[in-house]
């Protein structure tokens, strides 16, 4: 500082926002990493075969969870990243009376595993054999993302509002967006882990 002058204090609205802000970013930061150490502590042992292996023809592996998370996370990518390049709400993020309706619905919905929901589009639909490193690709986008969430604080989550990339009269918060990647993220472990848990399961595989 100079000439003994000090930094101009906040007012405590200000100081108030700024710290639950910097909560929200650690608790989606803290949420992702744990993801990414669950999945590694669960699943890394296990080869090619048991990542790929199917409990039904209409059901996915354990790597296909992982693949569609991956993907699913890429597409909102560049939605983020023009957020953060400054544009702003479109007319119908503006005036859309349903964000905080959908955003709602879709965290409630993503917690109630009975509740099946089919893929709204092909491009995250994975493959029917997906690589033996899909653990640790998962994991390396995990970093990522979390890199991402960081950048993210310089946003209002509560007044940015976002189109889904599936479905392009949907739309919600900015933090909404977050909590729906989150339960997202814990719905299809929570799958991938009743795939190991299933009868038949290939528990040793020959080398």
């Amino acid at each position: 500082m100079e000439n003994g002058e000090f930094p101009q204090g906040r007012g405590d609205a200000e100081g108030k926002r700024e710290s639950t802000m910097d909560e929200r970013i650690e608790r989606i930061k803290n949420d992702l990493a744990n993801a990414a150490a669950d999945v590694r502590a669960g699943f890394r042992s296990l080869s090619r075969e048991q990542l790929n292996w199917k409990p039904a023809a209409d059901s996915w592996s354990v790597a296909q969870c992982l693949d569609h998370l991956i993907k699913t996370n890429n597409e909102m990518k560049p939605v983020i990243e023009a957020k953060l390049r400054g544009e702003p709400n479109s007319f119908w993020e503006k005036v859309s009376p349903l964000s905080g309706f959908f955003g709602r619905f879709l965290k409630k919905s993503l917690v109630n595993d009975a509740k099946k929901f089919k893929a709204p589009s092909k491009e995250i639909v994975p493959p029917s054999d997906v690589d033996a490193d899909i653990v640790e690709q998962f994991c390396r986008h995990q970093q990522k993302v979390i890199e991402q969430v960081d950048a993210l604080g310089k946003l209002d989550w509560d007044r940015t509002v976002i189109t889904s990339p599936f479905l392009k009269l949907m739309t919600y918060h900015l933090g909404d967006a977050l909590d729906i990647m989150i339960e997202h993220e814990k719905r299809h472990i929570r799958q991938a882990k009743r795939v190991l848990e299933t009868e038949g399961f290939p528990r040793e595989v020959e080398n």
